[in-house]
């Protein structure tokens, strides 16, 4: 209500409140261009005592356009993309995964095009035309899009430019190349008999539980409680520069309790029992030096081996993932459930999951039928359903979209 008022109040410029909680403050001029502060305000009141310096210096006869006042102020330049995006990533709160791929994407694929050019100075074509000549490598094409247009969304926001050239409809969304592959019960029981017994459980976790690899090779002895009937992530690992780093899950969803499919615990229990006595922040599965994590590449190798078994080349350890994921919808699970069991901030992959469950609404229509007439019922095959489409403004809502999964 507060802000309501001052704004019936204002004669001169207006005030908004920016998503990111900041103020911009903006007005008309005597020159009738419209001009923004060439900063954005913590505080309502810095911005209020903004719009007053230029309102007075407007009625003095001593306001100059903003392009003059800069000239006249050389040391005052607008910062090239480069500076500025150091300053964007530098006021972020970013894990070293999401640092380095952002570094990485900046070198190779931004900055050698608009590194030494001003925000202002990047136009909606010059920007089309950058983003296909990646069209070659389809995943760095919609990483370095994402990034140079969230960078330039802050831009928008701290008031250096008016609007962001960023235009490429859906530029940040990634292709898959392929469907979502995923096993039948019985495939995946043979997969895991197939696979090494010394990881199998690993996989056993990714498999039922939808865990990732790195949130597997993160568990410390304390996360497997068998007790509760729960797996709980609370990390992951990562490969940086060549190292393999234990943090925080790359987004607050990933941290989670995952519950154990029941008829899992008992063979867990005696596995338990058969490990070596470790301290509880010990990893549960450590490499041969018992302190480091385990290497992916070992993983790898012993799905190979489960994969071959079964005659499915393309599946990949995250296949496990969405084998778990998809066995929850099928048997009910809605959005919400397959999003906090899988670990996902937004719903766009638990409806794809959905999606491959949509025979359910037929065989919910035939159990209905069945307990009216206590005759059994073949429940009609559907249509295929076609997955949701999502909004752009949905897509491109995480920093890089796409990189949830």
């Amino acid at each position: 209500m507060t802000s309501r008022r001052r704004s019936a109040k204002r004669t001169f410029g207006e005030i908004s409140k920016l998503p990111s909680g900041r103020f911009r403050a903006r007005f008309t001029g005597p020159d009738l261009n419209r001009h923004s502060a060439r900063t954005t305000f913590v505080a309502r009141i810095d911005a209020e005592a903004w719009l007053v310096a230029q309102e007075r210096a407007i009625s003095r006869g001593e306001w100059s356009p903003p392009v003059r006042q800069v000239a006249e102020a050389p040391q005052q330049r607008p910062p090239t993309l480069s500076e500025y995006a150091a300053t964007v990533i530098g006021r972020r709160r970013l894990r070293p995964a999401t640092l380095a791929l952002y570094e990485k994407l900046l070198r190779l694929a931004i900055t050698p095009t608009f590194g030494d050019r001003q925000p202002s100075e990047i136009s909606v074509a010059e920007v089309t035309a950058w983003y296909r000549s990646m069209n070659a490598t389809p995943t760095q094409q919609a990483n370095a899009y994402g990034l140079l247009k969230s960078i330039l969304k802050d831009a928008v926001e701290d008031g250096l430019i008016a609007t962001n050239p960023c235009r490429v409809k859906a530029g940040g969304q990634k292709t898959r190349a392929r469907e979502i592959e995923v096993l039948s019960v019985e495939q995946l029981a043979a997969y895991l008999e197939a696979v090494p017994e010394a990881r199998r459980v690993p996989l056993l976790l990714a498999g039922w539980c939808g865990l990732r690899s790195g949130e597997v090779r993160a568990l410390r002895v304390r996360d497997l409680d068998l007790d509760a009937g729960v797996v709980r992530v609370r990390q992951g690992v990562v490969r940086l520069a060549g190292q393999l780093l234990i943090g925080p899950p790359k987004t607050t969803a990933g941290v989670r309790d995952v519950t154990i499919p029941p008829h899992l615990v008992p063979s867990l229990r005696e596995w338990q029992r058969r490990q070596p006595t470790r301290g509880r922040d010990a990893l549960l599965f450590p490499a041969g030096d018992g302190v480091s994590p385990l290497n992916d590449s070992v993983l790898r190798e012993a799905h190979d081996k489960g994969k071959a078994a079964i005659g499915m080349p393309g599946l990949t350890i995250h296949g496990l993932r969405h084998t778990s994921a998809t066995l929850a919808a099928q048997l009910g699970a809605t959005v919400a459930e397959l999003q906090a069991r899988i670990g996902h901030s937004t719903p766009n992959m638990a409806m794809r999951y959905q999606h491959v469950a949509a025979d359910r609404d037929a065989q919910l229509a035939a159990r209905m039928s069945q307990l009216a007439t206590g005759n059994d019922w073949t429940p009609q095959s559907p249509p295929r359903a076609r997955r949701p489409r999502e909004s752009s403004r949905k897509r491109e809502q995480s920093e890089l979209p796409g990189m949830d999964d």
